[in-house]
């Protein structure tokens, strides 16, 4: 397996992703999420399934085979998401969670998948007496991902992390309370895993008695920038949002030298955070349209084109005249199986393609039934806290560098944090108005 191609493969399947949530979920709204906990689960589903619905997954994933995929993600558990707050770098942490009905035992090779390649917290759950009453028997399975929580089901899946605060055990409590029980674990982990930043991964309801199995994924990042903002030099300030109208909101400002670059309709800024003492070197991104309604526009060329991200890299520091970045702070949750259903995902979630999870005749009813994410991020003077419980050569329209380049980021734009010396991408977004939390 070729890393780099691997990630840029994944990296390119990211911004198809983003494109359609943007459309589906988030016309008017701001968007946080991440495509690399997204990636996990997709991947898990890969490992537990059989053809076609295997080869469905990986057509998407763009991979050549299961084994890949998990080679991928032990790689970037091993190069990526280890934390470097000891070294001076940003804190960074990746979690996996898995909980399964005690009745059901996993396939011991997705098990040695669970606990070699994702060091998934592995936790058994009498899901039928607790659930018993809460609806028609059934199996399906849940996926929470957490970084914008991603909720998977072929039964419904729970993750909880070892250690987690559990509520007392409630064998006469009405159905109700059983499920909130379970859902108080599932959230309580979650909330562990990012800091306290996502505090509710599995929205009411969630949790019924075809509840089997449950997978969660957590990133919380939380980075300070190599070169951080003097707060008394945020001013208020107008911003357009995209129907004409105009709101207040404060903007960090300097006169340093920034890593910008223009090209055709776009400009493109690189904030480095501040590096530890490995090779890892994490960057938030701002991708600008000229047109102060030139995002729908935007999306849609990143999107489009294969490498972009590579291919439009702002390499060197330049002057500045006017700039000027807004402080935001947003989170945003949605249900992505509508969205990767509409990307031609479909077999998951339909009975019979997930065999390869348990070693019981149930495992042909198994199904994906709902896939939840949720994010979380802020970015202000000091730097950006975040959570989230996925050939050819193209001539670059770039001008030449210029003596001095304004970035003024006063309408919507797109945003992204990415390690540079992969190309991972941990989190993508854009933000229609920085007022909205």
């Amino acid at each position: 397996m070729d890393l780099r191609q691997a990630i840029a493969d994944q990296t390119d399947v990211s911004l198809s992703i983003a494109k359609h949530v943007a459309s589906i979920e988030a016309k008017s709204t701001n968007l946080v999420f991440s495509p690399a906990s997204l990636h996990v689960l997709l991947s898990l589903i890969a490992s537990g399934s059989s053809c076609p619905t295997r080869e469905q997954v990986l057509s998407f994933l763009r991979s050549k085979s299961s084994d890949d995929l998990n080679k991928l993600s032990s790689e970037l558990v091993a190069i990526v998401f280890a934390d470097g707050s000891p070294a001076g770098g940003p804190k960074l942490s990746s979690a996996n969670g898995l909980w399964v009905d005690q009745t059901l035992p996993l396939k011991s090779t997705f098990k040695q998948v669970v606990d070699d390649v994702y060091k998934a917290a592995f936790n058994q759950v009498d899901f039928l007496n607790k659930l018993r009453a809460v609806g028609r028997l059934g199996v399906a399975t849940q996926m929470v991902n957490l970084a914008w929580r991603l909720r998977w089901s072929v039964s419904k899946h729970v993750l909880v992390a070892a250690g987690a605060t559990t509520l007392p055990s409630c064998r006469n409590c009405s159905p109700f309370q059983l499920a909130a029980e379970v859902t108080y674990e599932v959230n309580s982990w979650a909330e562990k895993e990012t800091s306290g930043l996502i505090k509710e991964v599995l929205p009411p309801g969630s949790v019924d008695n075809t509840t089997r199995l449950i997978f969660a994924n957590a990133i919380y990042f939380k980075g300070a920038w190599n070169d951080k903002f003097d707060a008394s030099q945020t001013k208020e300030d107008d911003f357009h949002l995209l129907n004409g109208s105009l709101v207040k909101v404060h903007y960090m400002t300097s006169k340093k030298k920034q890593f910008i670059r223009a090209f055709d309709g776009f400009k493109v800024l690189r904030l480095p955070y501040k590096q530890g003492e490995d090779k890892r070197s994490f960057s938030m991104y701002f991708y600008l349209p000229d047109a102060k309604d030139g995002l729908p526009a935007l999306v849609e060329e990143i999107s489009s084109q294969s490498g972009f991200l590579d291919q439009h890299h702002p390499h060197d520091r330049v002057k500045v005249g006017d700039f000027k970045l807004p402080r935001f702070k947003m989170s945003f949750g949605f249900e992505a199986s509508n969205v990767l259903k509409g990307l031609g995902v479909e077999l998951p979630f339909s009975r019979g393609g997930l065999t390869e999870m348990v070693d019981s005749p149930v495992a042909q009813n198994l199904y994906v039934s709902s896939i939840f994410h949720k994010s979380f991020i802020e970015i202000n003077e000091e730097g950006t806290e975040a959570a989230a419980a996925s050939a050819g050569v193209i001539a670059l329209r770039s001008f030449t560098i210029a003596q001095q380049l304004d970035f003024v980021a006063d309408h919507p734009f797109i945003f992204l944090i990415r390690e540079d010396m992969t190309g991972v991408v941990l989190f993508i977004g854009h933000v229609m108005n920085p007022l909205e939390s």
